[in-house]
């Protein structure tokens, strides 16, 4: 008991308020006696508790020499009445009413020993403060350990009802209170040993303890945070970490890795960890403050502060703070993410540079079991993930300049560790996603290769943090910097596999959104193929995420314009080794290809986007994905007439001139898509053809094909482009009724305006391009045949794949149109023309009979007039023989309209109608190539430029007799299986001979003209 006080002089124990000299030698022998006895010595009875307790307050004030006796005494007074206390808390949980008649009886006598107490540490600090300090706190302890079990006390765990219950009692209150009052007395000149006193009571008592640590910390945050870091730093170098006290020995054995395991190598730093971690919740800027003041402070000069002692900044107290504040991070989760990102901040290269040169001096075996404990931390890092991670990669890419000078030497060895300790990283993150504890084989000797995803997922802190950042490592990773996007792309598979299918699907749905070159989108496919083994069907969710992109409208132009081109490449690039390879289906590009074609109807609408690289990029998609047999008759007729609105928007494109080579490509994905679609059934070709028909007819696109634009043929100008004249009719009828005097009558008269404007301006046609109206035409009638021509229409042809892949059309031997193609064509044309006839006119009357249809000729002609592309479409039903024969009511408004003007005119020669001579021949010709004329009477059209208006019409009557007389019906047709045509054979319809009359009549007339042309007019 007299060790616990040695050293102290009695003197400064003496209390100035209660001198020796207040009791007699005979009075204090007594006290004495009494004391160790317990008896009173006058009357001879023993002492109560109250009466043994006052005796020893008394001796406490008045006998130094017996302080250490009367505290000892006082514990078991404080005992006591925990004691009372918690069995009158238990008593009236019972239901008990004598409940706190025990601890009321030594209340006073707590307040006294209190109030003795306090008054001494006020008058004397110094000779009190550390002795109460210490007896206070160690006693705290004895308390909570001791009465932890009781049914009246709450659990450790639950600190807050823990300190309420606490300092609700009288007797640990007061203990705490004289701690606070020596704390705040020994802050100034010695704070060690208060804090010393309380960890060591905290390693002792933890975790009944960590109230009274709570308290404290509370009360003196600054003070204790400082203090505490600083003792456990002590403590931390004296025990745990041999190799900063004696760098010198290489061959020692390292004990920093042993520290977070043995409670005996280092017995203050688990309390320093719950000290800390108690205060993090209120007070984590305080803390993180003092432990990145403890780094800096450690990379200083051996020079100390102002106000610190030399032992506190020792060389070997500075080479042990990183490996401290390390083991610290590692035993608390709170502190690493409390202080990481601001750490990484701190590491400048000046900084690194410090920390080079102290850890050169370290053993080899040191500095790796520093490097695993920081692996360790990055990967359990709850916060500040992403900005480690970036410091780390940027530390260690390879400079893009080679350095030279003294800095260079560092520089390199810094950027070498921090390689070493990426790569070490990924492995640990590897066998940590994999579930493979360390020193198992990368490939277990397991016939199931999914078998290590069984077992229960195990949480990895720093992967979790960078699921919210797989974007920005896409990013980074597609960068391809030298040796930063290998590192970036293995963390990226990692936490596809950490993350499971969520994350996987986001990864490659980045990388084929952002990637802009060949070698960035093989990115995808290096990412796809270890996530294949493990995930399987990624890559159909993968699409499905784009698609959904597509439709929130996440992407702007020219993001959705790459993710298209971006697809459409991965299933072109591998299309060919796809064809050879034996699993297909295996293969990336297959798999792409197949989840495309099950979301054509999401993007076929982007077909029509107002950005032409999005419709571009979406025709070259559709255009080489296969077309699903299980998509509806709904989604099939939208993606027709999409693509076939594409077309017309392609043709525009190249049309104006602004798209170069883009638009000569839009162009050709187009074509290619229309012929995927034409071959895939008999419902897709009749749609792409009746489209084709109508959108070419159509007067928002007649000027692609050298008509006339929809606002060019209107009799009266648009309203917004008339001229304001500033009419007033109410100013006109003022001046009008000042000059006429109706006086007299009933009537007025009111001035209406002026009807008219004078005469109209002279509307002038624009002219189109006369080649670029040649180059559309001949796409147009392109792709028409070719899809006329696609194995009847699709039959032979299971996804729509024949023809989808040659942009060369035409070829020296043409395949032959199809009739049921070639009638689709015409009866959309009749449709169009003339859409109030019925399509069952086919005979032909008498040509007295056109006086009756005058209407409807007028408006069929002016179509003729106004769609030049009309005889071309005729041109192709007429090679699918016996189609023609469906425009005949077409043909025949036609043939009206231009004998009534070959009869009305009075020119000269043919030649002088330019426009109804070219009809002449155009409807002629195309009547003998559909062999509704026989071939003598088809070549008048020979003749026509050679003639006058007047024998134009005399031959072009002789054609109308001959349809009068054999109208052309279907069933006149005979198919060839050798050619697979339709013939019609012209020997049934009887003798030609009186049908030509008029035409050898022609010839003999101008024989000296037509002579060498006599031959092909005979039978």
């Amino acid at each position: 008991m007299s060790a616990v006080f040695d050293g102290a002089p009695l003197s400064a124990m003496q209390s100035p308020q209660a001198p020796q000299s207040s009791l007699s030698p005979q009075e204090l022998a007594l006290e004495i006696k009494a004391f160790i006895s317990g008896v009173d010595q006058a009357q001879g009875r023993k002492l109560s508790v109250r009466d043994h307790a006052r005796c020893a307050v008394r001796l406490l004030r008045t006998v130094p020499a017996c302080r250490g006796a009367a505290l000892e005494h006082l514990r078991g007074v404080y005992d006591e009445y925990v004691l009372a206390f918690l069995q009158d808390l238990e008593g009236e949980g019972d239901g008990g009413g004598a409940g706190g008649s025990g601890s009321l009886s030594l209340e006073d006598v707590i307040e006294e020993i209190h109030g003795v107490l306090s008054e001494f540490i006020r008058l004397n600090p110094k000779a009190w403060a550390p002795l109460v300090s210490s007896w206070a706190v160690d006693l705290l302890g004895q308390l909570s350990s001791k009465h932890a079990g009781r049914r009246g006390a709450p659990h450790s765990s639950s600190l807050n009802e823990l300190l309420q219950l606490w300092m609700s009692c009288t007797a640990t209150r007061s203990l705490m209170e004289n701690y606070s009052q020596c704390l705040a007395a020994m802050l100034a000149w010695c704070p060690d040993a208060c804090v010393d006193a309380l960890l060591d009571t905290s390693v002792q008592h933890s975790p009944h303890f960590d109230w009274v640590v709570a308290h404290i910390g509370s009360s003196f945050p600054g003070t204790i945070i400082s203090r505490v870091l600083a003792c456990g730093l002590k403590d931390f170098c004296a025990h745990g970490y041999q190799g900063a006290a004696s760098p010198e020995m290489p061959n020692q054995q390292s004990s920093l890795m042993l520290c977070a395991t043995e409670k005996s190598c280092v017995p203050k730093i688990g309390s320093v960890v719950g000290i800390l971690g108690h205060l993090a919740s209120r007070h984590a800027d305080s803390i993180k403050k003092e432990l990145l003041r403890m780094f800096q402070e450690s990379l200083t000069s051996a020079q100390p502060p102002s106000g610190v002692a030399v032992r506190e900044s020792s060389p070997q107290l500075r080479r042990a703070t990183v490996p401290f504040l390390l083991q610290l991070a590692a035993l608390s989760p709170t502190l690493l993410g409390a202080v990481s990102a601001e750490l990484v901040d701190c590491l400048r290269p000046p900084v690194l540079l410090q920390l080079q040169e102290q850890f050169q001096v370290l053993p080899r075996e040191e500095i790796d079991n520093m490097v695993s404990l920081a692996v360790h931390l990055i990967s359990q890092n709850p916060a500040g993930g992403p900005r480690v991670l970036r410091f780390l990669v940027d530390t260690a890419t390879p400079a893009s300049v080679i350095m030279s000078g003294p800095a260079s030497a560092p520089q390199e060895g810094i950027r070498e560790s921090c390689d070493r300790l990426l790569q070490l990283l990924l492995l640990h993150l590897h066998k940590l996603v994999y579930n493979r504890p360390d020193g198992d084989d990368i490939y277990p000797p397991s016939s199931s290769s999914t078998s290590t995803f069984l077992s229960p997922p195990r949480v990895i802190p720093f992967l979790e943090e960078l699921r919210g950042h797989v974007g920005e490592l896409c990013a980074e990773t597609l960068k391809l910097e030298r040796k930063r996007h290998l590192w970036l792309h293995q963390l990226l598979c990692l936490l596809s596999v950490y993350g499971g299918p969520s994350v996987a699907t986001e990864a490659l749905c980045q990388l084929l959104t952002l990637a802009r070159t060949p070698e960035e989108l093989a990115l995808s496919s290096q990412l796809h193929a270890p996530l294949s083994i493990c995930l399987p069907g990624l890559l159909p969710a993968a699409v499905m995420r784009c698609v959904a992109q597509i439709h929130t409208q996440n992407l702007g132009s020219k993001e959705l314009a790459q993710l298209l081109n971006n697809l459409a490449s991965v299933i072109q690039n591998n299309e060919e080794e796809n064809r050879g390879a034996s699993g297909v289906q295996s293969s990336m590009a297959a798999q792409v290809g197949v989840a495309v074609s099950s979301h054509l109807h999401d993007f076929c609408p982007l077909l029509l986007h107002g950005n032409p690289a999005v419709s571009q990029a979406a025709a070259r998609l559709l255009s080489c994905s296969q077309l699903s047999r299980a998509a509806s008759p709904a989604e099939l007729l939208v993606i027709s007439r999409a693509a076939v609105a594409h077309f017309f928007l392609a043709l525009r494109l190249r049309a104006g001139g602004n798209g170069g080579k883009d638009g000569g490509d839009s162009v050709s994905y187009s074509i290619q898509l229309l012929s995927r679609l034409a071959a895939f059934s008999q419902l897709t070709l009749k749609a792409v053809l009746q489209q084709l028909v109508e959108g070419a007819l159509h007067r928002g696109n007649a000027d692609l094909f050298g008509g006339q634009r929809e606002d060019q043929d209107g009799d009266h100008p648009s309203p917004s482009l008339t001229p304001d004249l500033g009419t007033s009719l109410l100013n006109i009828n003022c001046k009008f009724g000042t000059t006429v005097n109706f006086s007299g009558s009933v009537w007025s008269v009111f001035h209406a305006g002026v009807i008219g404007m004078g005469l109209k301006t002279p509307h002038i046609v624009p002219h189109s391009d006369p080649e670029r109206v040649t180059q559309n035409l001949q796409t147009l009638l392109a792709v028409a045949v070719h899809c006329c021509s696609s194995s009847s229409g699709g039959t032979n042809s299971s996804n729509g794949t024949s023809g989808g892949n040659s942009r060369c059309l035409p070829s020296d031997e043409p395949a032959p149109i199809s009739a049921e193609a070639a009638k689709v064509i015409a009866v959309t044309l009749v449709e169009s023309v003339c859409p109030d006839v019925a399509n069952g006119e086919l005979v032909w009357p008498p040509e007295e009979h056109a006086r009756t249809t005058v209407e409807r000729d007028i408006h069929i002609r002016r179509c003729f007039e106004g769609n030049p592309v009309l005889f071309h479409l005729l041109r192709v039903v007429a090679a699918g023989r016996p189609a023609l024969c469906y425009c005949s009511v077409v043909l025949r408004g036609l043939l009206a309209t231009l004998l009534a003007h070959w009869e009305s005119s009075r020119e000269q020669t043919a030649l002088d109608s330019p426009w109804h001579l070219q009809a002449s021949c155009l409807l002629v010709s195309c009547m003998g190539e559909g062999q509704l004329l026989p071939p003598v009477l088809s070549n008048i059209h020979e003749i026509f430029p050679y003639l006058t208006p007047f024998e134009v019409r005399l031959l072009l009557l002789a054609v109308w007799e001959y349809m009068r007389g054999n109208s052309p019906m279907p069933q006149k047709f005979s198919f060839s299986a050798e050619k697979g045509l339709f013939y019609r054979d012209f020997s049934r319809d009887g003798d030609l001979s009186r049908y030509l009359a008029p035409v050898y009549s022609v010839l003999h007339k101008n024989i000296d003209q037509l002579g060498h042309l006599c031959w092909r007019f005979q039978l």
